[in-house]
């Protein structure tokens, strides 16, 4: 996610982004594995959230009133777009752009020596 005009106070929160990110995965339906965040000097923020669905992660450059975010995930009980959605939200996002890629569409290869 591009997600501009955004509330340039809440991006250099450490604490608030770090709420943000973990109660959209919570929200979303994710179960949290671990996080990690970081507070630079002056300014800015990046974290991640390592969800078993896989992550959300994000950079914050409050400068710019900008942040980049991403959510990674597979399976069906983690809804991504209810995570964006919520992050939009809660970051006060007024120029919001989503990209989806779909990724890992692999199809399972046969155990060696395996007939099919």
């Amino acid at each position: 996610m591009e997600l501009n005009d955004c509330n340039r106070e809440v991006l250099d929160d450490l604490d608030f982004i770090r709420r943000a990110m973990t109660g959209a995965a919570e929200q979303a339906g994710a179960t949290i594995v671990g996080e990690s965040f970081h507070k630079f000097d002056p300014i800015g923020v990046t974290g991640i959230v390592a969800i078993a669905e896989s992550h959300l992660c994000i950079h914050t450059w409050p400068e710019y009133g900008y942040a980049a975010a991403d959510v990674f995930t597979c399976g069906d009980d983690f809804d991504p777009h209810q995570a964006a959605e919520l992050l939009i939200e809660k970051l006060s996002c007024a120029q919001p752009s989503i990209t989806e890629i779909k990724r890992g569409q692999l199809t399972p290869i046969a155990p060696t020596g395996a007939v099919s």
